[in-house]
């Protein structure tokens, strides 16, 4: 593993992977020596060295922004085939992170896709230290929500997430159906992919976004295609008939 340094609250690391960004189909930056920096405590954000971007597409915008640890950065607008991405650049031609000085950090957002090597990667960079583990199990879940058993299962996929509580993961074979409506939230993961949702009712009250499902899981998440999972902080689990206590996460 790639040698970590801490320069106050940001961590710094090499990156083992190739990556590139783009926008309309150009590449505006391509390296294998970008560095990941966590900026937050939650994920890392891709640092690229001046020499692995095209500065042709970059354009000052006159604006700067300032953090207390990493120090002030140079703005740019990017110019791609008539498509501007206002202050999308960030430029640190000094820094008290000695390590940051003629980096570039693109804003996550502003870009039209990011690659690690040859796949893309959605919402945000994927943190190394970020594991999933999905294993088959023959425990005996049981789903219910006010009173009434949802589902039940002896063949869920525990999925096993760093910093989340374990994920029961049923067919929908062994889910009551009828109690779910498609619900229009979509939300995405990195490790997973994009999540679709359903409402549950009970007895005419409608439990909006309990229940999700990942369609077309990524590759690495590929064992939960097709099943769904309910949020564990707004339900009654059983695990082996013992009910579970509910996490305290962000979802509570």
């Amino acid at each position: 593993m790639a040698e970590t340094k801490k320069r106050g609250r940001v961590r710094i690391e090499p990156g083992q992977k190739r990556i590139r960004v783009m926008i309309a189909g150009k590449i505006v930056a391509e390296s294998d020596n970008t560095l990941l920096v966590w900026e937050k405590p939650y994920y890392p954000t891709y640092y690229f060295p001046v020499a692995d971007v095209d500065r042709s597409l970059l354009a000052p915008s006159g604006e700067t922004n300032r953090s207390p640890s990493r120090g002030e950065s140079e703005l740019h607008n990017i110019k791609v085939a008539g498509a501007e991405r206002t202050n999308a650049a960030a430029w640190y031609r000094e820094s008290p992170v000695d390590e940051l000085v003629d980096h570039i950090r693109f804003d996550w957002g502003s870009m039209d896709a990011w690659y690690e090597e040859e796949e893309e990667v959605y919402v945000h960079a994927r943190d190394p230290y970020a594991r999933i583990d999905i294993l088959p199990s023959s425990r005996h879940i049981r789903v219910e929500i006010d009173g009434v058993t949802v589902a039940e299962t002896r063949q869920p996929r525990l999925l096993f997430e760093t910093g989340l509580p374990v994920r029961y993961y049923m067919p929908k074979g062994d889910v009551n159906m009828e109690m779910l409506t498609p619900s229009e939230l979509i939300t995405s993961c990195p490790y997973k992919g994009d999540a679709s949702y359903y409402n549950v009712t009970i007895d005419g009250v409608i439990h909006p976004d309990i229940v999700w499902w990942y369609p077309y899981p990524v590759e690495e998440s590929s064992r939960i295609a097709g099943y769904v999972s309910f949020y564990n902080e707004k339900v009654d689990i059983y695990v082996d008939g013992k009910l579970e206590a509910k996490p305290k996460t962000v979802f509570a």
